[in-house]
Parts: structure tokens; sequence; C-alpha cells
């Protein structure tokens, strides 16, 4: 179809066929993944990524292509997943920036979109690499901007797009050695040619299959997917500090959240100053989070006169979804469950949709974070972590954090996952322990989205996260606590062995599907049949530089008599070295190490 023009509808439709496209790909671009390890999840993160967009989107309809775009790019961010995710974020941020103002687009305009979306995605990295999504981003729009004077219209400037970088997409081994290496194309880089697939064929008329065979996904599926956050959160002790607290000690008793709508309604709309505004509910509050953006702001404060409150809100537009619980009446039915002895005592896992758990709920008692006497007493510091498995859930609380997102391999937690336990936890500068490198950007985008102190302390793996864990001293300022975390997680050298997904030659090893391979830090040191072998090689590769103690963090699939031969050669071949075995339950990698 000749589009000259596309305005909020277009750009919907098209989003949705990009996000189809990719949604039925994902195994494609997950089998990208350079390391044949069995958590290769870039197809996973930018397709749930993408979805969290277009519920967005769906639930924001718009004619006017900037609010359309608008939409979808604050969907992405809240729910970007992973390093791909998180760039793909930020493209669409960019690339709504530039058309915030326009009803619709032209192929010059909708080029330099593009363009504002490479410039946006730039920044987000610290160190870019080429040869990844942003290179092929950067290609194709700079070809967008060089051609769109040129372009008949929309159909002909995306078949170019398109062109441009499936181009770029093929020339990635070249620039990024170990792309060539392995074989295989950027992983990032297929799933963004992918979503540029879907805009291309709406835009030409021609909704093909996005694959031979692909079971399709309904629209409706796409627009209106969910994906559930895990979390654990510690629950209040027996005996608690309620206990110790009287209810009217709870002084700004109403926990107050709502949203203000600044597009209706309010005679200081448009001249909103957020620090004011801010101000003003501290003198007679606590707890305040101040989170706005063009057209709302979102609100959450401690108070004892909501009356007030609301009021003074209601200059600046309609006020939306306001919840008012009162923790004192709160503190009344805990104190009375404890001492009925239907409270109970737990620390474990628990789901936490996002429809059903409000920061405020968090905040308020529904589930907690600390006891809920205290919840109005925010403490100096906050920590949480990311860990998957009974095992390490349980290292980490008893050592310290507060919270524990589910994730890690295999299922990488969003930005707004993070937001929320944030939002969840009372303390006044919250750490971040990522325990993953694919997870330290969405972390570093949560701490960029609240108004809270947040430092993400880029741990990668497991065993540097407990180290920079176990180093938080509570009595230091956060300065300290930073350095000190970040040193101790340096101190440690990382393994894991896992199963091989598929065959490829690496670092010079020939690997084949089902064989146990063992990685030191990010470098593949062994494939091997058995997995006593590979654990060997492995810590032999980690003891090089020497070493006083070394922590073996079992797996799910870690046989009891495979862990007592380990620990039998390690006596026998160590005999010198400080060994410490401990159940963390984590699946796919029978085994972790860290040597310190």
């Amino acid at each position: 179809m000749s589009k000259r023009f596309i305005n909020g509808n277009d750009f919907t439709a098209m989003a949705a066929l990009g996000a189809d496209y990719l949604q039925r790909n994902v195994e494609r671009v997950n089998a990208l993944n350079v390391f044949p390890v069995p958590d290769g999840d870039t197809g996973t993160n930018m397709n749930l990524t993408l979805q969290s967009g277009m519920r967005e989107l769906h639930a924001k309809p718009s004619a006017h292509l900037g609010k359309a775009a608008e939409a979808l790019s604050k969907g992405l961010l809240m729910g970007a997943r992973g390093n791909s995710g998180v760039i793909l974020s930020q493209i669409f941020r960019g690339f709504s920036k530039s058309l915030q103002s326009l009803e619709q687009a032209d192929p010059v305009q909708f080029a330099a979109a593009m363009q504002s979306g490479v410039d946006t995605a730039y920044k987000a990295v610290v160190k870019p690499i080429e040869g990844t999504i942003l290179t092929v981003a950067r290609e194709a729009a700079k070809h967008a901007v060089q051609y769109a004077r040129r372009a008949a219209d929309l159909n002909d400037l995306m078949q170019e797009v398109y062109a441009k970088a499936h181009e770029t997409l093929q020339r990635t081994p070249d620039m990024l050695p170990v792309l060539k290496q392995v074989g295989v194309v950027d992983s990032g880089g297929q799933g963004l040619l992918l979503i540029y697939e879907g805009f291309m064929h709406w835009l030409a008329g021609s909704a093909v299959s996005a694959s031979a065979g692909a079971e399709a996904a309904a629209p409706a599926a796409v627009l209106k997917g969910s994906a559930p956050a895990a979390a654990v959160i510690r629950k209040q002790a027996p005996a608690s500090a309620q206990s110790r607290l009287s209810t009217e000690a709870i002084e700004f008793l109403y926990d107050m959240e709502f949203f203000i709508n600044r597009t209706l309604g309010g005679s200081s709309a448009s001249f909103f100053n957020e620090s004011a505004f801010r101000n003003e509910l501290a003198k007679d509050g606590d707890s305040i989070i101040v989170i706005s953006d063009e057209d709302t702001v979102k609100v959450h404060v401690h108070s004892r006169k909501p009356g007030d409150v609301l009021n003074l809100a209601l200059q600046y537009g309609e006020l939306m979804d306001i919840r008012i619980l009162n923790m004192r009446e709160q503190h009344r039915d805990l104190l009375a469950a404890e001492q009925s002895g239907e409270h109970e005592s737990i620390e474990g896992p628990y789901e936490l949709p996002h429809e059903e758990f409000s920061p405020a709920e968090l905040l308020a008692g529904s589930v907690q974070a600390v006891p809920p006497g205290q919840v109005h007493e925010w403490a100096p510091f906050g920590l949480i972590a990311v860990a998957m498995g009974e095992g390490l859930r349980t290292i980490f609380l008893g050592n310290g954090a507060d919270i524990v997102l589910s994730g890690g391999q295999t299922m990488n937690p969003s930005a707004e996952d993070f937001v929320n336990a944030i939002e969840a936890l009372p303390a006044e500068h919250v750490f971040i322990l990522p325990n993953n490198g694919n997870i330290v950007l969405a972390a570093e985008q949560a701490a960029s989205l609240c108004e809270r102190k947040v430092t993400v302390i880029p741990t990668k793996t497991i065993p540097q996260g407990l180290a920079a864990l176990l180093a938080f001293q509570e009595e230091q300022p956060a300065e300290r606590n930073e350095e000190f975390m970040i040193n101790a997680a340096k101190q440690v050298i990382s393994g894991q062995v896992t199963h091989a997904v598929r065959d490829t030659s690496i670092d010079g090893i020939d690997v084949k599907e089902g064989d146990y391979i063992a990685i030191c830090e990010k470098k593949i040191v062994a494939s091997e049949k058995q997995l006593l072998a590979a654990c060997q090689t492995l810590i032999r590769s980690m003891m090089e530089g020497g070493g006083d103690l070394l922590t073996v963090l079992t797996g799910e699939d870690a046989g009891e008599a495979d862990t007592k031969e380990l620990a039998q050669w390690l006596g026998d071949v160590y005999p010198e070295l400080e060994i410490e075995v401990i159940n963390g339950g984590q699946p796919l990698y029978p085994y972790l190490f860290a040597i310190e």
C-alpha cells in the first residue's frame, strides 16, 4: 500500500505485526546466542520487552502518532529485560521523543526519529560494541536519513531500512570475532530485523508468515500477553517488632497512592513544579515518591491529612486510581492475628503478578518487606538481589538481602520488576545486586526511573553477588558500602558447569551438544562427557592464580555421589584449600564455584 504519511493507528498496526514476527521467532533468535549454554535468552528478553510495550499501546490507543509512539515507549521502558531488551527500549524511547508533537509523519520525519532512537540507545550503553544490535540499528537509521528525501513513501523507505539492516546483520561476524568463530550473526540484531520486517510487510500490505511452519500468534496475544514477576519477600519474624510499637506511634497513618492526569482539569497544570510539590507534601507527610512525566504524575505519600494532599494535587489535574490505606488499622489487625496464633512467620517465594499487588499494597502490608509496625520508619539501606533456586534465595535472605527477585539464567527481571521491588522496600537508599551480566542494564534503567536513591552494584555472577552482600556494613555510609561491595566482587573468581545445548567450536574448544561445559568467568575452558572431569578442569583453571577458599554451590541436578567424589578429589589435590559446600538449588547449572 502507498503511505506517504503514517498516523498513530498505522504505527500501532506496524508495531503489532513487528511484535508478532518477533514472538514467532523467539527460539530462532535464542539459538544465535554465542555461548552454547541453556540460558540463551536474547529472543525471550526482546519478546517480553516488546509485549510489555504492546500492552501499553493497546491500553492507550491513539490516532496521534506521537502519543502512540510514547505509549509503546513507556511500556518498553518498564518491561525491559536483559541487555537486549533495555537497548530495544532505548531505541524506541528516542524514536518516540522525536515524534512526540506529530500527529503523523512522512519519510523524512520517520527517518529522523529512527536516528534519534539510535542516539538515545548509544548514550545508554557505557561501552558500545560493534557487531551488535546497536550497529544494525545505527546503519539502518543512517541509511534511512540519507534515503528519506527521495523515498516515494513510507513503504519505500522501510524496504530500504530493512535491506540495510539485513545487510549489516550479515556483516556482524566480520565486526565481532566471536560471532565469526561460532558462525552466527548477532542475536539482538536478528531480533531487531524481525521487528523491522513486520513494519515493512505491514506497509507493503503483505503480512506474510514470519517463518515457514511457525505457529501464528493471535494479535490479542501479542497485545495483551502477560509476564508476571516473581519475587522473594522477607516476611515478619515471630514476636516481631510490631509488638514493641504502639499503634498510635504510627504518626503519618494514611498510606496514599494516586496519579494526577495533568491534561484534564487543574488551574496550574502547565506550571507543575515537582520539587515544590514534593516540599509541600513533606510539610505533613513522609515516604514521599513523586514521579513526573509529560502528562502524568505518580504520587505516593504517608500523611495525617489525606484531604489536604488531595486538594493540593487537584490544582494540577484530575486524580486517578486513588488508594488510601489506614496503617493503624492494619497494624491493629496484624497484632490481633499474632496474638490469636493465626500469624505465620515464613520466608519463601511469593508470586507478585503486576495486576494483583500495587506498590502501595506492598508498602502497607499486603505483602511485607519488613515488619509492618516499622513500615513508616524507613531504614537507611535496603538490599535487593537476583537469584534463582530455593537454596540461593535462602542464602541471600539469610545474609541480609531484603528482597530476592526470581531470575538469572533463562529469566531476567524487567525494569518494572525492579521498580516495584524498590518501591516495596521502605529504605532511603537501595542497593541492587543483579548477579548476572544480562540483568545489569535493566537494574540501572530501573534506578533511573525511581526518585529513591538507588545504587546498582554490577555483580555478574552469583558468587560475586554473595561476596558483595557479605561486604555490606550497615553502619557505613552509602559511598563506602558501594566501594566495599564492588571491591569484594572483584576479588572473586567465578566458575560454572552446565550442559551444552548445541555443537560449536569456541575459544579453541570443540563443544558437542549434551557435553558438560566448564566456564571460568566468561571463557569456556573445557567440554567433557563426564561431569566430574569438567569440574576438575574448571577448578584447575580457576586456581591458577591461587586462592584460600573454594565455595561450591550445588544445583538441583548435582547428585550426592558426584558431590562426594568431587570433595574427595579436592581434598587430595588441594589439601590446603578451605572448601565450603552449600546447597544452592539453582537450575541448569549443577555446580557454581567461587574462589577467594
